[in-house]
């Protein structure tokens, strides 16, 4: 049983079991992005940071069989989703050399792990090549354990823990399961900073659709000191006090929730924004214009935050000591309207160091990682792997592979 902060870790960990010599089924989330032009890999992040679980296994003699899953293939092989490229990027990470084996079910796969050398690593081939890895069908499960015949499961995939998948969920029933330190580390990050943060709390929270972000923005009211709003989602509210949003995205379902909100919330806890900036066209081509939410023409778009809303926002993160963000706060796509972003992005790096800074996966973790490619000086506390997974977490929801491990 693990402490962080506030939280205290309930399951098992590889820390709780003896795996010495053992062989290990490690459940890693290597779903990375892949560039559209040669399909190569474009951020190593989530390959990155499961590599101290690997580590920690090699070190005690383990036989390490890795599964995990790559894009969407529906359920085909698809050439373009293939682990290969990505066993061959861990291998260049941990300079240790990694076996790759075209399958992870069949009898190929039992061929090929019958003779393994102790503190070995084996990748398996993409497990959502097989749609009953989705659909968690238990006889699927069963082939995969198998094949494989590990000693213990461990789990190190949060960016996927949410969904009841055969590879997730399934297989924990099976062999006995504990989590990875990277499962750990995010479950205890993520946790502490909301049932247990240090004061003032500050949530920021971006994104398009409301609905979508309902529960955590719920949540964030009965935990934060501060809720600052912003990205398409802040329509529905400059909407709701009675602005003209031209053209700008709306969630159709925002108005209900947005009455729900304001009324939850206690007096100045929620911050929205004063000013914004406007197109009339979405495209790289756009001018920005910043202008005052009662400037807003019928025919103009909102797409990002204003300069003075920014001012406003960045004062309230200088006096926080906890700040979790979630959503990006314009079209961060658009090199002019990712300005909102940047420069929370740039306030929460120069805080990192006295602030407690977290970023909550999904798109705002892949754009704090591109702009600490540009500010390589750039810090922050935690960066999680984990977008679905980590709104789910912050939202109180219980998460299936989680609830499957052995008990602390």
């Amino acid at each position: 049983m693990t402490k962080h902060a506030g939280y205290v870790f309930k399951k098992k960990t590889i820390r709780d079991i003896e795996v010495h010599g053992k062989r290990i089924l490690l459940r890693a989330d290597f779903n990375v992005p892949l560039n559209k032009d040669d399909n190569s890999i474009s951020s190593d992040y989530r390959i990155s940071q499961t590599i101290p679980t690997i580590k920690y296994l090699i070190d005690r003699q383990c036989e390490v069989v890795i599964i995990s899953h790559l894009g969407r293939p529906d359920g085909k092989k698809n050439s373009n989703l293939s682990l290969e490229q990505v066993a061959k990027r861990l291998e260049q990470l941990i300079e240790t050399p990694i076996n790759f084996v075209f399958d992870c079910v069949t009898d190929v796969t039992t061929q090929a792990l019958k003779k393994l050398n102790p503190g070995s690593v084996t990748v398996l081939e993409n497990v959502r090549f097989h749609a009953e890895e989705e659909d968690n069908d238990p006889e699927f499960a069963k082939k995969l354990i198998k094949a494989i015949n590990p000693d213990y499961i461990v789990h190190d995939e949060f960016g996927v823990i949410h969904r009841a998948h055969a590879s997730t969920e399934g297989i924990s029933h099976l062999v006995p399961a504990v989590a990875g330190l990277l499962l750990e580390k995010e479950i205890t990050t993520l946790l502490s900073a909301v049932e247990d943060p240090a004061r003032p709390l500050v949530a920021v929270l971006g994104g398009a659709k409301i609905s979508d972000k309902l529960p955590l923005v719920e949540r964030f009211l009965d935990t934060a000191d501060l809720v600052l709003i912003g990205g398409a989602m802040a329509n529905n509210f400059i909407k709701s006090n009675g602005h003209n949003v031209g053209k700008s995205l709306i969630d159709d379902n925002g108005g209900v929730e947005v009455k729900a909100i304001v009324t939850k919330a206690k007096p100045n806890q929620l911050v929205l924004p004063s000013d914004v900036a406007i197109s009339d066209q979405i495209s790289a081509k756009s001018d920005r214009r910043d202008c005052g939410l009662d400037e807003v023409g019928d025919k103009d778009i909102i797409l990002d935050l204003g300069y003075e809303t920014m001012r406003t926002y960045l004062k309230h993160i200088k006096s926080a000591s906890t700040v979790i963000w979630n959503g990006n706060l314009g079209m961060t796509e658009l090199t002019k309207f990712a300005v909102g972003s940047e420069m929370m992005a740039e306030a929460l790096s120069k805080q990192s160091g006295s602030t407690e800074t977290i970023i909550g996966g999904g798109d705002t973790a892949d754009f704090v990682l591109d702009w600490l490619t540009k500010h390589p000086e750039g810090k922050f506390s935690h960066i999680s792997t984990g977008g679905g997974a980590s709104l789910e977490l912050l939202s109180g929801n219980k998460l299936p592979g989680v609830e499957a491990l052995l008990d602390a």
